[in-house]
Formats: C-alpha cells, sequence, structure tokens
C-alpha cells in the first residue's frame, strides 16, 4: 500500500517535482502486523544502543560554521504554498467579524447587569460568567445517588470534565466547526489561519492528493491540509490495576447509556476523548490527523479496531462490530489513521513498563525527530538532509508532516491548543524575520525586552506546555483545603512562581496569510511571554524519567510537546552535531543552543494542558526536586520568617501544604505572570527616579490585578480578561490585531507600557 505522501517535492528542489513512493505504507493492526510492529520496535531497540557512541571522524568545526550561519527562524515558507491575502473587509469597532457577534453582546450583558445592579448588591464574583456545573465524583450504590461539587470553572483550561463535546470549548468548535459554504468571502483568511500557518512552517514536500491516492481514501477530497503526526505514549494506562489492553474497549455506538464510570478509573475514557479531538480536528478540514500509539507488547485487534472506529473523519472506518455480515471492510487491507508500533522486545519490555525507566519517552522523541543516527551511525555531516528520515520506511512517522503532536494519553489535545502553539511558533518567527525599530540602549539592557533575529547568537524559542489538574475524591486533604471556593481552579504541580520570567518580544505579532508582519516595525508592537527559567518538576515517577530522558525543549514538558517540521530540522541538526562529537565539551558548545521554552501570557490557558484523571495535586515532590529550585534558599528564609513571627502557630498541616507542596491554580499563574511583567516594565520605566521607599507600582500597572476586589472591576476590564482566558484573543486574531479596538491589547499581553498611573501620566 502507497504512503499519503507519494510524489512529494524535494526539499532540495523547490521547484523539480520529484516522485518518492515509500514501501508499503500499513496501518498496523494486530495479527497481519503484530509483526511488523515487533520488527520497527526491535530496530529502534537496538539502533538506541549507539545514540552515546563515539565521535566520529567528520568535520564538526565546518559542520556547525554551516549551521550556525542560519538560526532557526531563518527557514520559514514564505511563499512555498500561496499566501492568502488578509481579510478584504475593512474592521472596526463598528463593524467587526460576524463570527464575534456572541462576544459584543455579552460585554453589552455584563454592562447591563452592572449597570442595574443596586451598588450595595454588587459582588465581586460578577465579573465569573459561564453556568453553574456540577461534577459527579462518586456514586454511591446503597444511596442510589451520586456525589458532586458544585461551582463553575471560568479557568479558561479546556478539560473533559467540564466541556462534554470534543472541539476545544464551544467557541472554537462553533468556529471551526462551519462549513465553507456558510463563511463570508471576506472572512475566509481569518478560518483559514490555522492552515496557513502550518503550511508556512510544515513541510515543503506536499503529499500526492489525486483521486485513487491514500489521501483521496483518508479524506474523500483533494485539498491540502495541515498534516499533523500524533505520538501517543500509552504506558501506564489501565483499569485500575488491570492493563488497559487487558480490559474490552467502550462500545462506541451502543444504544444503552453507559454505566457511570470515574474519571480515574479507566485510562479508556481518557484515551476515548483524545481520539474524539483528533477527529474534530479532520472534521474542521484543515488537518490531516494521523495517530501513533505506542505500546510495550503487542495489544488485541479489538483495541485497534476500536481505535480505528473512533477517527471517521480521519479516515477510520466504522465500529467492525457494528458492520453487516457479508462485509468485505478487513481492517488490515485499507489505508488507517491509526498505527501501533512496539517500541520494546522481550529483553526490553519490562525496562518500557518502568515508569522511572525514561524508555518511553526516549521512544516518543526517536519518532519525533526521526534524526539519521538512529539507522546509521557515521552520518556524513557535510550531506545529511535534516528534512529526509531514514526511519523505518513503514513507520507513518517517517513519512512527511508538518506539525508533530507527542502526547501521553492521560494528557488532553485539543484543536484550541494545535491552534494556539501554530500561531505562537509564526510569532516567534516573524519576530526573528522582519524589520524592527532601532532599541535604545537602555531598552537593550533592560533585561526584559528580548530581541529576536536570524543571528547565530540569537535564541531559538519553541513554545511550551505545562499540564493542569483538578481536584477530585482521589486528592488528598493539602490539595482540597488549598483549593477549596465556589470556582473550580485547574492546577498545575510541575511550576510554582519561581519557576518562570517574563520578556517582550518587539515584533512578535504575525498576520493572516502565513507568517505575515503586523507590526511594520512600529517600536512598541510586540507581545509579552513566560519564559520558562526552570525545568519542570513533575512528582515521582515521572521526575526519574525525565532525569534519563530529558525534555526536547528547556523547560518544556515530556508529556505534551509540539514541533513543526522546520522546529523539528533545526533540532535535528544540534542533535546530530552532538551525536558526533560525543564527550568534546568545547565542540558540543559549537554545535548551537537547546530550545528554550516559552508560552505567549495573550494567550497562557491555551497552552495549560488538562491531566485527565485529575489525581495529581497534592503529591509531595521527592527531595531537591521540586519548582523553584533555582530560588530554594530564599523559599527557606520565607517559612523561617513565618515561624519567627509566628504566624502559622499551632498550624502545622497549614504551614506544610503552603511551603512543602506545590499547587499552583492557573488563575495564579496568569496573575503572576502578568504582575511580573507589569512590575518589570515599571522598574525600567522609573530607572534612576524611582522612590526607594515606594510600595507597589509608580508609574504602570496592570489595569485588571492592580485594584482590589471587594468590588468588582469595570465590565470591560472582565469581559477582556474572560476573552485572553478562552483563548480568543489567538482565535479571533484578525480583530485584535488589526489594532482598530485597543480596549484588550492588555489583556491579549500586547500592550508594552501596560495601563499608566492617572497622578503620573504626564511624566510617561
Amino acid at each position: 500500500m502507497t504512503s499519503i505522501n507519494d510524489h512529494r517535492q524535494d526539499p532540495a528542489e523547490e521547484v523539480a517535482q520529484g516522485t518518492s513512493t515509500s514501501n508499503a505504507f500499513t496501518a498496523v493492526k494486530l495479527l497481519a502486523a503484530a509483526a511488523l510492529c515487533y520488527s520497527a520496535g526491535l530496530t529502534f531497540a537496538e539502533t538506541f544502543q549507539h545514540m552515546s557512541a563515539r565521535s566520529t571522524a567528520h568535520d564538526i568545526d565546518t559542520f556547525t560554521a554551516a549551521n550556525n550561519n542560519n538560526n532557526a527562524y531563518s527557514y520559514i515558507n514564505w511563499d512555498g504554498h500561496g499566501r492568502r491575502l488578509s481579510s478584504e473587509a475593512k474592521i472596526s469597532k463598528e463593524n467587526p467579524p460576524s463570527y464575534m457577534k456572541d462576544l459584543f453582546e455579552d460585554l453589552k450583558a455584563r454592562t447591563k447587569l452592572m449597570e442595574e445592579t443596586p451598588p450595595a448588591e454588587v459582588k465581586y464574583w460578577f465579573e465569573y460568567t459561564g453556568p453553574l456545573q456540577k461534577y459527579f465524583y462518586r456514586y454511591s450504590r446503597s444511596r442510589k445517588k451520586a456525589d458532586s461539587f458544585e461551582g463553575r470553572d471560568d479557568s479558561g483550561v479546556v478539560s473533559s470534565r467540564f466541556i462534554d463535546n470534543a472541539g476545544g470549548g464551544e467557541e472554537y468548535s462553533t468556529f471551526f466547526g462551519k462549513e465553507s459554504s456558510e463563511i463570508p468571502t471576506d472572512e475566509m483568511a481569518s478560518y483559514k489561519r490555522l492552515l496557513d500557518n502550518c503550511l508556512a512552517m510544515g513541510s515543503v514536500s506536499r503529499p500526492d492528493r489525486k483521486e485513487g491516492s491514500v489521501w483521496s481514501e483518508l479524506f474523500k477530497d483533494d485539498a491540502d491540509r495541515c498534516r499533523i503526526l500524533f505520538t501517543l505514549n500509552t504506558v501506564g494506562a489501565g483499569r485500575l490495576t488491570t492493563m488497559l489492553w487487558e480490559t474490552r474497549p467502550p462500545a462506541p455506538h451502543s444504544v444503552e447509556p453507559r454505566p457511570w464510570i470515574s474519571e480515574q478509573e479507566t485510562a479508556a475514557t481518557h484515551l476515548e476523548r483524545n481520539l474524539q479531538e483528533i477527529d474534530a480536528m479532520c472534521a474542521s478540514g484543515l488537518i490531516a490527523a494521523r495517530v501513533q500509539v505506542l505500546v510495550c507488547e503487542p495489544i488485541p485487534g479489538v483495541w485497534t479496531d476500536w481505535m480505528d472506529s473512533m477517527l471517521p473523519n480521519c479516515g477510520g472506518k466504522a465500529d467492525p462490530m457494528m458492520v453487516k455480515e457479508g462485509s468485505d471492510a478487513k481492517v488490515e487491507e485499507r489505508a488507517s489513521p491509526v498505527q501501533v508500533v512496539v517500541t520494546a522486545n522481550a529483553k526490553t519490555a519490562d525496562v518500557c513498563h518502568d515508569l522511572k525507566s525514561g524508555f518511553m519517552e526516549q521512544r516518543m522523541q526517536d519518532l519525533t525527530l526521526s534524526p539519521p543516527y538512529l539507522t546509521d551511525e557515521k552520518v556524513d555531516l557535510k550531506k545529511f538532509n535534516p528534512a529526509e528520515k531514514n526511519t523505518h520506511p513503514d513507520l507513518i512517522s517517517s513519512d512527511d508532516h508538518d506539525l508533530y503532536v507527542a502526547f501521553k494519553w492521560s494528557t488532553l489535545v485539543t484543536i484550541r491548543s494545535v491552534n494556539a502553539f501554530l500561531q505562537a511558533s509564526a510569532d516567534l518567527a516573524i519576530a526573528a524575520t522582519s524589520t524592527k525599530s532601532e532599541l535604545s540602549k537602555e531598552e537593550q539592557e533592560d533585561g526584559v525586552t528580548v530581541v529576536l533575529s536570524s543571528d547565530a547568537s540569537s535564541p531559538f524559542l519553541i513554545p511550551s506546555f505545562v499540564r493542569v489538574s483538578y481536584v477530585s475524591e482521589e486528592n488528598n486533604k493539602v490539595a482540597k483545603w488549598r483549593m477549596h471556593g465556589d470556582f473550580f481552579h485547574p492546577a498545575a504541580w510541575e511550576i510554582c512562581k519561581d519557576s518562570f520570567d517574563m520578556s517582550w518580544i518587539p515584533g512578535s505579532l504575525s498576520g493572516s496569510g502565513g507568517v505575515s508582519d503586523v507590526c511594520h516595525g512600529e517600536k512598541e508592537c510586540g507581545q509579552w511571554w513566560v519564559y520558562f527559567a526552570e525545568e519542570q518538576m513533575p512528582t515521582t515517577p515521572e521526575i526519574y524519567a525525565n532525569e534519563v530522558t530529558a525534555p526536547i525543549v528547556q523547560g518544556g514538558s515530556n508529556y505534551i510537546y509540539m514541533l513543526t517540521e522546520r522546529q523539528r530540522q533545526e533540532i535535528v541538526k544540534v542533535k546530530v552535531c552532538l551525536h558526533a562529537v560525543g564527550d568534546d565539551k568545547t565542540k558540543k558548545e559549537q554545535c548551537g543552543d537547546s530550545p528554550q521554552g516559552v508560552i505567549p501570557l495573550g494567550d497562557l490557558e491555551s497552552f495549560l494542558m488538562n491531566f485527565t484523571p485529575n489525581t495529581a495535586l497534592g503529591k509531595k515532590h521527592s527531595s531537591n526536586r521540586s519548582p523553584g529550585y533555582s530560588r530554594a534558599e530564599e523559599r527557606e528564609l520565607d517559612r523561617a520568617k513565618v515561624k519567627e513571627r509566628k504566624q502559622l502557630k499551632d498550624q502545622e498541616d497549614i504551614e506544610k501544604a503552603l511551603f512543602d507542596y506545590t499547587i499552583y491554580p492557573a488563575a495564579l499563574f496568569h496573575k503572576d505572570a502578568t504582575i511580573k511583567a507589569a512590575r518589570a516594565r515599571d522598574f525600567v520605566i522609573t530607572g534612576a527616579k524611582r522612590d526607594p521607599s515606594a510600595v507597589g507600582p509608580q508609574k504602570v500597572k496592570s489595569g485588571y490585578y492592580d485594584v482590589t476586589i471587594t468590588k468588582p472591576r469595570q465590565s470591560q476590564w472582565a469581559w477582556c480578561q474572560a476573552i485572553s482566558r478562552k483563548g480568543l484573543c489567538t482565535l479571533y486574531a484578525d480583530y485584535f490585531r488589526s489594532f482598530v479596538d485597543d480596549r484588550c491589547l492588555e489583556s491579549c499581553g500586547m500592550r508594552k507600557n501596560w495601563s499608566k498611573i492617572e497622578r503620573l501620566t504626564d511624566e510617561l
């Protein structure tokens, strides 16, 4: 069976069209394909042993010199796929896009609520909207009643607990669920932004989409799409203490209502939701998804058939258990969006199942990056092409893809996170390649501004993700005490306030039509970014796996990360160089820096990924392996001061909860990041004139956070902050980046100098 990337364009020849038919692509299923999977896994297991081998005799200096002449952003495919024109209609406050109608109605409703409510009855929580929700977490057979939490989740985080339908949330599912015929012509660029960004940052080689090709068999049309490879790590997936593959999969088309299952009972519900999210991406018509499921041992065919049936919009077929007798639809004889890869052999299976070993994390990186030294110990550094993959041709990861998503079964991935990553990557790319106004010496040395360029010395930044979890019946009392309240608060446990700094990156705003310049050299045009200063610190056993197999991106996660094809190629260049130089520290420094993790402040919640079992909070970190490790001494001094002042006298439980456990709510993360950025800018502006005795901001402040909460903020501020939390600054980027409406620039992270303090307006 042929690959969907048949007749690919040769990356080395931008004009010529070549044919590169891959050997028999198969949708690997059990039975007929078990031997193939095992062989592929054996190949990786054997070649992995060579990764730490001796340095080769190639000319490292020549390679590193050539490599460092091109920064990771200089390869952007500006015109390779034909950039679309920007929206034809003139955007304004009075003439907003049609897809924002409900948003402006929401602002009217918020304003009306504030104006018509007597001042004495106005509550601080009026700014939070959304329905009252219940989370049913335990069913009592004796009482025949389910216990539940009640409240509102206004965090902006997408979770399977509170968002029943796939699609990344109501706004995203509505936006990407529209038929092309329903979209106004002058708004088409907004709806195609995800695809344009993907093609600009993706592979130059495009698939054969002619009638009769595998592409047409899977997607039923010849339109180009964003090709995404999802690499799914299933180690640790089970039903209670039983391995998941030893149980039966859920019936996808059952008529009867399903029995209630808690989110902690089985990994099947989380795997099912992820497959539904991926299928929703394909249903948008913008994405062509392939799913590579990594397992330690062969799994029953019924599970592979079930996974295939969960992806009908990606080319999967109906549940085989529901197919009428006489049907000749055999899964081994057709293309499938799912491929199961056995990554271990009989000798390494136990290591693979060990969550502390880092074995599967390494396999995920091998399949995602496909570096040439996996199959060829002696890589010719002068001739090798990072776009070419030499791994087993039957692995779908060996095909060309535009975006790579590697994640663990417990992490929820959505079209919102994919859209956010592609937009953030485009923003960083345009920041490095566009013309920017010259910065003053003070701005260059303010410790906040980071200027990207095509020079080798420019930092290589890749958007990264942080996992968050909700409180559940499985969490200990520490988590419940810290998270008590009327609102549901998803919280991180792998980072804290000290794990990141804030940076302003000039020019980091990309427009529609792919990677395009919005700022045009405007001095104060750009975006605030969360800049990871520490590695993420999970709890055991994952912390030990990270020490064996470090995340690809510094400050990033091993359990959810994304890479565009162009980012992958740049990382492969560095990896190949490091592999070739061996233990030579001097030459290692010439290979280039590892990528650094960042998150755009205005779209922060889109990068907070729900850990779906929701059991992570309230677990104590291993000794010397907790977030904030870079400021551990300061933390101990703070604890000593609390004891000295007897602020928590006879309250040891509270003291331990505050200092021994990391529970970092998403809302607090957003607040801390905003305050850090505003204070940093305030210090730069005041400079030598700063009053050392003054407390708090002196010239600029956060318009949203630098207020008391005894009464609600103005409806406009609450509206803008809700837009940011829901990821709408990115989804509706055509409007917010047009600068015709400056009301939400600060909440979207696009205002460099924040809000001016009124008494000092003239001094600015």
